[in-house]
């Protein structure tokens, strides 16, 4: 019996016509939204020091105007995260939506994610597992709002109150978190940021479905007619995306991602089966949110001749300005975006970027603005700024803690108001390092050619708090063999420089054809503080796809079918 979960947000933003788009666009039994990121938290802290009643994703109730009416004509459930930190305001405000709509509909809530703050956090959240959305449905909810729980937990929520799933369906659990792992994240999964993207028309791609199964199993798919493609690669790289190693850990279960299968069942669906599970750790991911200070930015624009000198002088300059009340932070970057002999202005310029950070807004504020402004008539020739500097802002740090899950409530709130506290999993066990597989045999030693890592391999890269992952994935049994052996820890470092000091660590999963690098500390303090030019290391795979590697020319397009022996299939095993 076939379950469709879709999902219509990805991120607190999304395409704010995709709830109409998704109930109206072909079969669902349960509409899914994904509001909550790091940063969305500090948002959604910020706006209820200002309004205690705030704290949830307001999209979302501009969205049920017209979606609650389409769900209830369809008899399709919504299930979202978009509570934050206020989930029964949010249900609060439903509730009179529905009232003033005339429509019967049954709302409940989950709660007990938020935790005491601490540390002078603005909140401090476990991340819930599916139980709680499991109770509200049961019990007859339309529309189940929850706080922080994990972005799978929308989807094996549902799955368990459909399926009669117990805590301890391990296999089934976990194919429930993969095909969420996979939908959370939106049109990521449709053809969104994709790396191959040229061939195919992603302008507007439709939001992602997963038919479930009884057993775990499911298939990726998205409504007729709607743009984008889903095939194995768009689905490998939505896998590898904010993910580790073979432990998926989370609070229902651990997916063991290293025993994923993937296979292209036809255009646009692509089965995901023999995932394996197993208990969930002891303990719950708690994200902290707290203000970590404030930060001041002037990007200023060198054009034409002696770029690096005009940095010097510039450098020098500010340095003297800050000596007397130096902020605890100043970062410089020269973006060399400058050609020589160029053809306009803006392709002669190089931008030079200052970024100051403290704990005291005035060293950030006006004492930076002053040493930027007072050097306009009295620095290096063609000066001027990308936009007048100004006072300097606060921003946010996200840290991430672990509590014993026996320690956090979980509370379903059902449509009558009546509390129901969940259990914890029966079993847990302790996440432990899975051994590295064996290597598949290298490619024989052949003729070589020296172009960029992405034209046979694809990539796909994001945070977690202040560290970054990069999947790479490639497409052929033969391109694997090559990847398996040549992309190394020490090779990632000499072809990301900016990584070569910090810890990174390599994790293997064949049948995906794919290798997961996590690189510990790269963003800082998180998303919020904008330590880095990619704050979210969203690009970081693009980089590394762009760099010269030397490559079997056998593997290359264009090269003789008959080169290399194989009997690979078209499709991952």
């Amino acid at each position: 019996m076939t379950f469709r979960i879709g999902n219509a947000s990805g991120f607190y933003g999304d395409r704010f016509d995709a709830v109409r788009e998704m109930l109206t666009g072909g079969e669902l039994d349960v509409l899914t939204g994904d509001y909550l990121a790091e940063l969305t938290m500090l948002i959604l802290g910020r706006d209820q020091l200002k309004d205690p009643s705030a704290g949830y994703a307001r999209t979302f109730l501009r969205q049920m105007e017209e979606g609650l009416g389409l769900a209830h004509e369809r008899g399709v459930r919504i299930v979202t995260n978009a509570g934050g930190l206020n989930p029964a305001g949010l249900a609060d405000a439903l509730r009179a939506l529905a009232a003033k709509l005339g429509l019967p509909t049954r709302i409940a809530h989950v709660e007990g994610d938020r935790l005491p703050a601490r540390d002078g956090a603005l909140a401090v959240n476990a991340y819930l597992g599916g139980a709680g959305i499991a109770a509200c449905l049961t019990a007859g909810a339309d529309v189940v709002v929850t706080g922080r729980v994990t972005d799978a937990a929308l989807v094996t929520g549902p799955a368990q109150w459909h399926f009669g799933w117990g805590p301890e369906a391990y296999d089934e659990l976990a194919g429930a978190v993969v095909a969420g792992h996979v939908l959370e994240c939106g049109t990521q999964a449709t053809g969104g940021n994709y790396a191959f993207f040229r061939g195919h028309d992603v302008r507007r791609p439709g939001f992602p479905v997963a038919e479930l199964h009884a057993d775990g199993s499911a298939v990726i798919t998205k409504h007729p007619g709607t743009g984008g493609l889903v095939d194995t690669g768009t689905v490998t790289a939505q896998l590898l995306y904010e993910t580790a190693g073979a432990r998926y850990a989370g609070p229902d279960v651990t997916a063991r991602l290293d025993t994923v299968r993937l296979v292209q069942e036809g255009p646009d669906r692509v089965r995901i089966e023999g995932v394996r599970g197993e208990a969930p750790p002891p303990t719950l991911k708690a994200g902290l949110s707290r203000l970590g200070g404030f930060r001041n930015e002037v990007v200023f624009v060198l054009t034409g001749l002696d770029i690096d000198a005009k940095a010097d002088l510039l450098r020098e300059q500010v340095h003297d300005a800050l000596v007397k009340n130096p902020p605890a932070e100043v970062r410089w970057e020269l973006a060399r975006t400058d050609r020589p002999d160029a053809p306009t202005e803006e392709t002669a310029s190089a931008l030079l970027r200052l970024v100051v950070r403290d704990r005291d807004p005035e060293k950030v504020g006006r004492t930076v603005t002053g040493a930027a402004v007072e050097l306009a008539l009295a620095s290096y020739p063609g000066f001027h700024v990308t936009a007048p500097p100004g006072r300097g802002a606060p921003y946010g740090v996200f840290e991430t803690a672990y509590v014993p899950a026996a320690e956090v409530p979980h509370t379903a709130v059902l449509p009558d108001g009546t509390r129901q506290e969940l259990p914890v999993p029966p079993k847990t066990l302790g996440l432990a390092p899975v051994p590295d597989p064996e290597l598949p045999p290298p490619l024989p030693e052949g003729p070589t050619r020296r172009v960029p890592l992405g034209r046979i391999a694809g990539a796909r890269s994001g945070d977690k708090g202040g560290d970054a992952n990069v999947g790479v994935w490639v497409r052929t049994e033969e391109e694997w063999r090559w990847l398996a052996h040549t992309l190394t820890v020490g090779r990632f470092g000499e072809l990301l420089p900016e990584t070569a000091e910090l810890t990174v660590t390599r994790h293997l999963l064949p049948n995906l054809r794919a290798v997961n690098f996590t690189i510990a500390g790269i963003l800082g303090e998180g998303v919020a503080s904008q330590a880095r030019f990619d704050p979210q290391a969203k690009a970081l795979g693009e980089w590394l796809r762009s760099r010269h590697v030397d490559v079997p020319e056998a593997l290359l397009p264009g090269a003789p079918a008959a080169t290399l022996p194989s009997d690979a299939p078209e499709e991952l095993p």
